[in-house]
């Protein structure tokens, strides 16, 4: 089976290695027997409605953001239409900001979001940065990372947190929330990048663009040791920096 990806802004929006995310989504999809067909989504570039199964978007600094923000607000309805019609999305940091209804940065310039997760994000002078681990009650897993944003994600009533926060700051150091999910888009501060020391998400996310696909979203297990190995160490140096300020 052909996933169809649609990755946005990868020359612009790709901090802290989160390019590799497609690299663990497209081999653990060609050892299913899949195949990960990734289509670069750039500036001026329409959405292909209808013809992607998991959207991707990275982390990006302020200036990156701004680079693509009003790029990105053109693309709101088709992007949001995706979404309600089943496709995946997942978004880190930057990605994760500017998929709310606004991101305003330490300077004040206020960027807009396309609304697709019920959030805004407001940044702040002091950085929240470190390793971070979280309980995703849904999934009956946790998620283990790294952080490093100036912004304070503030979901609004209603929202659907990715995660509560055993170590870490999360969206804002002082909710316990980290993420935002909606139907099957996810947005997260985690880098590292993400889904090498989170094999059950990657696979979690490999489901979903499946079933949008139109094919049996059941995926046999892998020989996860080393990833399993890299979560249990990403976990412990998060619990070791201790709980939010």
């Amino acid at each position: 089976m052909r996933i169809r990806v649609g990755h946005l802004y990868p020359d612009y929006l790709n901090i802290y290695a989160d390019r590799g995310n497609i690299a663990v989504l497209s081999e653990r999809a060609r050892a299913r027997g899949h195949h990960l067909d990734v289509r670069a989504i750039g500036k001026r570039d329409a959405v292909p409605v209808g013809e992607i199964d998991l959207f991707y978007i990275g982390g990006g600094q302020d200036r990156e953001q701004a680079l693509v923000a009003d790029d990105l607000a053109a693309k709101a309805d088709p992007l949001r239409e995706a979404v309600e019609n089943g496709a995946a999305f997942l978004a880190v940091c930057g990605g994760y900001q500017l998929l709310g209804d606004f991101y305003r940065d330490v300077a004040g310039d206020e960027h807009p979001g396309i609304g697709l997760l019920p959030l805004h994000t407001v940044a702040e002078k002091r950085r929240m940065i470190g390793d971070v681990l979280l309980d995703c009650a849904w999934a009956g897993e946790t998620l283990a990372g790294f952080e490093n944003h100036a912004g304070r994600t503030i979901l609004h009533e209603g929202a659907e947190p990715l995660g509560r926060v055993i170590a870490g700051f999360g969206n804002d150091g002082r909710s316990g929330d980290e993420g935002c999910r909606y139907r099957r888009a996810y947005g997260t501060y985690l880098h590292g990048p993400l889904l090498p020391r989170n094999p059950w998400f990657a696979d979690h996310l490999l489901a979903e663009a499946l079933a949008h696909a139109g094919a049996a979203p059941e995926l046999q297990p892998l020989p996860d040791e080393l990833e399993h190995e890299a979560h249990v160490v990403s976990a412990e140096r998060a619990r070791t920096r201790g709980g939010r300020f």
